[in-house]
């Protein structure tokens, strides 16, 4: 166990650590990749292949709980996150850029989800029942932080230096390259100030065991009742927004004769990387606090509401487009806040599903269901945009969120759920 004191040392800075390669790797390289001239059917495309690991942690899951122990998993990954992040930077200016980046990308998309299963894991065992409760909110407001720092900082930071030194290739360099040191930094930081918890330790158990015991846990995750309609919501609640997700960052840059608003680095970076994040986290927060007042049962459709009809401010920009940052914000933001509302319900489900034995490998797969159904739509995205244009693609996604209506009408649950009695 940790004192309390060493806890707020080591628990914000670790679930900072733990947002800031997830959301270089799966949002703010499209933008980079966009800027540096990839098509957005590849950006699309080849971005939602790196949502895989996230799709398949809980097959290497045991393993990392088996071998070595949590400390050292996700000290190893750090280091390799902060190195890799640098090797971006170095890969930029080489002439098959988008080859080398993206591979390194897999590299670090690899690692970035095998820290989160380790820094999980730490956090369960360096800190009893009252710490874990105590710091809920703090981990998920500094995962919060390192979104900000990644979409919002990193981005004004490249668009400081886009128009400083003229040369967008070089900017991005720099960018990533800070974004490395940070994460060495981190690095360094960790490896001083971690405690090291009795029960972190190396667990002696056969391969055959660990087999067994992991088709068991598939097993009977997979004999839930009503599990197919919960598969099916954990797969397509957020159909919409895997395309939209892809999609909104390419129509921000992309040039008005495109079709899009033409904002700037550092506006994209406002917009979407600071006031939108913090939408988010508002949303959350309102939304945490609606359903254990009122139960999954009373608020499912308003918040199926929430997360799908602020969509429509992005018809409303590809349709009336403006370079307002001011108007642009508020609609990211409002869309962003909805989103996050939204969201709450999602995810109390998913711990609805992942009730009983194995509590903690069904939730881990849950998880991976709903990374593969972020990664197919977000692969074709970019393909139906090109077809469509914005203006259509974003009528297109309204229309889809007739799919986020059927599926939450399918499930079934305990009507209190989630209530706080």
């Amino acid at each position: 166990m940790s004192k309390g004191r060493t806890s707020w040392a080591w628990v914000p800075t670790l679930y900072f650590a733990e947002g800031l390669p997830y959301v270089l790797i799966v949002t703010v390289s499209a933008i980079m990749f966009k800027q540096l001239g990839t098509s957005n059917a590849d950006v699309a495309l080849y971005t939602s292949w790196l949502y895989l690991p996230w799709v398949i942690k809980p097959i290497w899951s045991p393993f990392v709980d088996l071998a070595k122990t949590k400390r050292w998993w996700l000290l190893l990954t750090q280091l390799i996150l902060g190195a890799g992040l640098a090797g971006i930077a170095l890969t930029l200016h080489a002439g098959n850029f988008f080859k080398w980046s993206l591979a390194i990308m897999w590299l670090l998309a690899f690692s970035s989800a095998t820290h989160d299963i380790s820094i999980d894991g730490f956090y369960l065992l360096g800190l009893d029942e009252g710490e874990q409760s105590l710091f809920v909110g703090i981990r998920n407001t500094a995962y919060r932080i390192a979104m900000i720092a990644g979409q919002g900082g990193l981005l004004i930071l490249v668009g400081y230096f886009q128009n400083r030194f003229g040369d967008v290739t070089s900017a991005w360099s720099l960018g990533f390259l800070i974004a490395g040191g940070l994460m060495i930094l981190l690095f360094l930081y960790h490896s001083s100030i971690l405690p090291h918890p009795v029960a972190d330790c190396t667990i002696a158990v056969s391969g055959k065991n660990i087999l067994k015991e992991f088709g068991r846990t598939f097993v009977s995750y997979f004999s839930k009742p009503d599990i197919l309609t919960a598969v099916l919501f954990i797969l397509l609640f957020r159909f919409p927004e895997a395309q939209i997700g892809k999609i909104a960052p390419l129509f921000l840059v992309d040039s008005i004769e495109n079709g899009g608003l033409g904002l700037t680095t550092a506006q994209i970076g406002f917009a979407q990387g600071t006031l939108g994040v913090i939408g988010l986290l508002l949303g959350g927060i309102l939304g945490g606090i609606t359903l254990s007042r009122h139960g999954l049962k009373k608020c499912i459709w308003w918040m199926v509401g929430a997360i799908s009809l602020p969509d429509l401010v992005y018809v409303y920009l590809s349709w009336m487009p403006t370079q307002n940052i001011a108007v642009v914000s508020s609609c990211i933001f409002i869309e962003q806040l909805g989103y996050g509302f939204g969201f709450t319900a999602f995810t109390l489900f998913l711990m609805y599903v992942a009730r009983g034995e194995h509590q903690t490998s069904h939730y881990a797969i849950s998880t991976g269901i709903m990374a593969l159904g972020m990664m197919l739509p977000g692969m074709i995205s970019g393909r139906l945009q090109e077809m469509m244009g914005y203006r259509w693609f974003f009528v297109w996604i309204i229309a889809c969120c007739a799919i986020t209506c059927l599926v939450s009408a399918l499930i079934k649950y305990e009507p209190e759920f989630g209530k706080k009695q």
